[in-house]
């Protein structure tokens, strides 16, 4: 018998709801219900599109046989978030003859979430945006709380805007087809809640680890769902990253000028992922907070024990100049008056905001590696 679908709510002045469970993209009436006018611009990537995107597709046209739906398909990979492809999306619904009452529906991973959800916000000043993440790392963190945008030469994510969905339609059945380096990804997102502000959940992590390496969906479902619901918390009371929500990108700082120093992950190459990034991102950070006498080094190395169990990296790649990933770290959106801006923590479960970071502290963590 299948489980019954989890609902967690995101409040504010744009509510939605984000539904969790498995066979969601086959829901006719689910994913109908989220559509308001005629036309749907369904977005995805060369890898997801042959796996689900007929299946949407054939779900839409039962539930709402009226239906125009387009389709704009990019390369799979980091790399491909680009002002060219948000381009191609722009182009794909004025192809389709969107009207306002459009939607866009995202389906893939955070790349294809970010793009589709930056096209949505800005074709005719903004239509409908229906997420439906197939990777756990977007399930738990792209495509909750309406931040959109493309990648630029300069740096991760400097093109964007913020744009609530519609709904958040995540099938728990997709992870099934994930490879395991992009859920191992997925797992460094959902160790970040419990590091920021959950140390129960934390715990729960270490206990569980073999049950979500092996893809257990009850495990997953329960991570996935506890994740979204400390992101719907913070994003409901600072939908525009004003103060709190800024605690969501802890190890982000550090990571995305890992990710932005290594060309966002080109085919072809070794590089780390968003996921793999954020999680030397989060240990660089704990190593910090001792360093500047926040926290005790030893939560440092359990968080770091943490992530090298789920098989995840903790050190710096070989290669990258740490004067110029603190260059990068310079360009990050939360800095304020050229002054580097960062989450820390006190220890796991206690993540703040500090303004002012000394750039001394944080290149020497940086040489450290």
């Amino acid at each position: 018998m299948t489980a019954s679908p989890r609902t967690v709510a995101v409040g504010g002045e744009l509510p939605y709801q984000i539904h969790i469970g498995p066979g969601l993209l086959s829901d006719a009436s689910l994913l109908g219900a989220a559509i308001r006018g005629r036309h749907v611009l369904l977005a995805s990537d060369d890898t997801v599109a042959p796996l689900y995107l007929a299946r949407v597709r054939d779900a839409l046209q039962a539930a709402r046989p009226e239906l125009k739906i387009g389709q704009y398909v990019i390369p799979a990979g980091e790399a491909s978030k680009t002002l060219d492809n948000f381009a191609g999306a722009i182009a794909a619904l004025a192809a389709l003859g969107a009207t306002r009452d459009a939607c866009v529906l995202a389906l893939g991973g955070g790349v294809v979430g970010d793009l589709a959800g930056f096209a949505a916000a800005c074709w005719m000043r903004g239509v409908d945006c229906v997420q439906l993440p197939t990777t756990l790392l977007a399930m738990v963190d792209s495509s909750v709380g309406g931040k959109t945008a493309v990648d630029i030469p300069q740096g991760k994510n400097l093109v964007g805007a913020f744009h609530p969905p519609r709904a958040v339609i995540a099938d728990t059945a997709a992870l099934r087809s994930l490879p395991v380096r992009e859920l191992r990804a997925g797992l460094a997102e959902v160790i970040k809640y419990g590091a920021i502000r959950d140390p129960l959940f934390f715990q729960w992590l270490q206990a569980e680890r073999a049950a979500l390496l092996a893809g257990d969906d009850a495990a997953l479902a329960q991570a996935i769902a506890r994740s979204c619901e400390h992101k719907a918390e913070i994003v409901e009371r600072d939908p525009l990253e004003k103060g709190e929500r800024a605690l969501l990108n802890l190890g982000h700082t550090f990571g995305h000028a890992i990710e932005t120093a290594q060309g966002y992950g080109a085919p072809g190459n070794d590089n780390l992922n968003h996921g793999e990034a954020v999680a030397v991102g989060m240990v660089l950070a704990a190593r910090l907070s001792a360093a500047l006498g926040m926290a005790d080094a030893a939560d440092t190395d359990t968080l770091r024990e943490l992530l090298l169990a789920y098989g995840l990296p903790v050190r710096i790649p070989a290669g990258l100049e740490p004067e110029g990933l603190l260059a990068h770290m310079r360009l990050d959106k939360k800095n304020i008056a050229g002054r580097l801006r960062l989450v820390l923590w006190r220890g796991i479960g206690k993540a703040e905001v500090v303004a002012d970071v000394d750039e001394t502290a944080v290149l020497a963590v940086l040489r450290q590696g």
